[in-house]
């Protein structure tokens, strides 16, 4: 069998694991400095405000409608998610998201480096009670 250093994937059907925040994620590809996955919040639910010990992300909104909170620092922003939307959440950067529309609000990631495990979130205080139906 080649060994070969690419990799592909297509956006899986089913979902992979529940992320701290609360956010369904489906796994697509990752490299020794990054890893991308697809994170989607349903019609009406909050996410758990989370901060990460470690890693930052890079996030593209690719459906739906949303609010992102974000703090780091003493500085605080609050910015409306559309399709076409990307912004960036830094290394000990608390954050919050919500759906405000009728559609999945989904976006895609990359985590820089990649997902260390479980341990790398933490929970913080946000503005908005969570509000998840899984």
């Amino acid at each position: 069998m080649e060994s070969t250093p690419f990799a592909e994937a297509l956006l899986p059907a089913q979902v992979d694991a529940i992320a701290p925040d609360g956010s369904q994620v489906r796994l697509l590809v990752r490299l020794p400095g990054g890893s991308m996955a697809h994170f989607e919040l349903g019609p009406g639910e909050v996410s758990r405000p989370t901060q990460h010990r470690t890693v930052s992300e890079a996030w593209y909104i690719v459906q739906g409608l949303g609010r992102m909170w974000r703090r780091q620092d003493g500085t605080e922003r609050e910015i409306d998610l559309r399709p076409g939307t990307a912004l960036t959440i830094p290394v000990g950067t608390a954050f919050q998201f919500r759906n405000t529309g009728v559609a999945p609000l989904a976006a895609v990631g990359v985590t820089m480096p990649p997902w260390p495990g479980e341990d790398e979130a933490m929970d913080v205080d946000g503005p908005w009670a969570p509000q998840l139906m899984a």
